[in-house]
């Protein structure tokens, strides 16, 4: 089951906000809380509210428990901007933006967080040739030697008996003719 909450009209730009709650992002709320108790940010105090308005939603209105529960997401998006202005020399002014931003909270009771991981096929493909080959059977490894597969059935050849490497107990050793 999920649980929001929602800080609106925070005065923090979101840019600043979004660094603190990319920390959060998938750990455990007891954890995340830890987190920002740490962050010398301003915008982590006000995500640390969120997050326990989160937590007491949690208990409270879907009776979950507490250390089961995960941060699945944490979303800063802009808010409203006031426009101010600041006096300057010789009659002027020059604009000021305060700025405000919606911070937003999903708590889960799921095992595991889902986390979105974004790759692209290159780098996918790469990351397979970069691999080193599986030893197959009948490969010799040597320090400090590049291994080579071994040639086809050589695990058949090397069970079959050849005429050359098994003498016979009759064979006399052949004479050549002139």
């Amino acid at each position: 089951m999920q649980v929001t909450s929602t800080y609106r009209f925070a005065r923090i730009s979101a840019f600043k906000a979004r660094e603190v709650t990319r920390e959060i992002q998938g750990h455990s709320a007891s954890e995340a809380l830890d987190l920002l108790a740490f962050s010398p940010k301003k915008a982590a105090q006000l995500v640390k509210k969120t997050l326990k308005s989160a937590i007491a939603n949690a208990e409270n209105n879907s009776e979950l428990r507490v250390d089961t529960l995960l941060v699945k997401e944490a979303v800063v998006g802009e808010g409203p901007t006031f426009k101010r202005f600041r006096a300057r020399a010789r009659g002027g002014a020059s604009p000021l933006r305060k700025r405000t931003s919606h911070i937003r909270i999903v708590l889960s009771d799921e095992l595991v967080p889902e986390v979105p991981v974004s790759r692209t096929k290159r780098s996918q493909s790469r990351r397979q040739e970069a691999r080193k080959p599986e030893e197959q059977p009948g490969m010799v490894t040597q320090p400090g030697v590049e291994t080579a597969p071994a040639p086809e059935n050589a695990e058949a050849k090397a069970e079959e008996p050849t005429a050359q490497n098994e003498p016979t107990a009759n064979a006399e050793p052949s004479e050549e003719k002139q």
